[in-house]
């Protein structure tokens, strides 16, 4: 099986048309949402009937989650805070409805996903501690998964577990061993913060148990002219020309 695996879509609608065109052409069978369908773009209500109508299954991101009426921004930037609540205030009910409605973390076919760490949406998997802590989590989750890709950080990262011994193991192209556990950031879709501008994602063959993170480039100018357009913080359009 071949899964397409996004993250952080963010309401940006010309990258996410961008990647699934790109996608469609490496003929995966299925596309995986790590959470934050909407937020920081301008154009929550098409990204969101896009998840639905291609039948991406996606998890439950923190940006959902307040959008969508589940949390409050309380621990937002102001940036963030005013976007999200704006977005609430554009969707449709039954897109609310669908984002209501999204696991916190889900499992197919040997594959666990999640949006930040594994119990937690809104906790970021970062430094060494927040690797061992998922790792061991992974453990308690049912069918004991090899693989889990989360999302959060906007950064690619790919962590392995062999015994107690933990690594970074991020390459262009990755083969999976079997005897270890895999914690694996395919970046952002709709606002990557890694210098790279371009639109991030990840091919993972279950079979041959390899992935390849690639990159699309979009039309940025486009989204950041809807993002002013609607009145939104002008640093949000601004951040997407660089990647940060």
């Amino acid at each position: 099986m071949r899964y397409a695996v996004l993250s952080d879509i963010h309401g940006n609608l010309e990258a996410l048309r961008a990647v699934l065109e790109r996608v469609a052409a490496l003929d995966a069978d299925r596309t995986l949402c790590c959470g934050d369908i909407v937020g920081y773009n301008a154009d929550p209500k098409a990204c969101v009937a896009i998840v639905r109508s291609e039948g991406i299954m996606s998890v439950l991101g923190n940006h959902d989650a307040v959008a969508c009426g589940l949390a409050e921004p309380y621990n937002f930037n102001p940036a963030a805070r005013e976007v999200v609540l704006w977005t609430r205030s554009k969707l449709l009910p039954e897109n609310a409805k669908f984002l209501r409605e999204l696991p916190r973390h889900f499992l197919v076919n040997g594959i666990a996903l999640c949006h930040g760490s594994i119990n937690d949406t809104n906790r970021y998997i970062i430094d060494d501690s927040d690797v061992r802590d998922n790792f061991a989590l992974l453990e308690t989750l049912s069918r004991s998964p090899d693989v889990c890709f989360f999302g959060h950080t906007h950064i690619r990262a790919a962590y392995s577990l062999f015994g107690r011994t933990m690594a970074r193991e991020l390459t262009e192209e990755m083969r999976l061993s079997r005897d270890r556990k895999y914690l694996i950031n395919p970046g952002a879709v709709g606002q990557p913060r890694d210098g790279d501008p371009q639109a991030a994602f990840l091919i993972y063959d279950s079979r041959e148990r390899t992935i390849i993170f690639l990159r699309v480039e979009y039309d940025i100018p486009a989204c950041q002219v809807k993002i002013i357009q609607a009145g939104l913080p002008t640093q949000l359009a601004e951040r997407l020309s660089i990647g940060s």
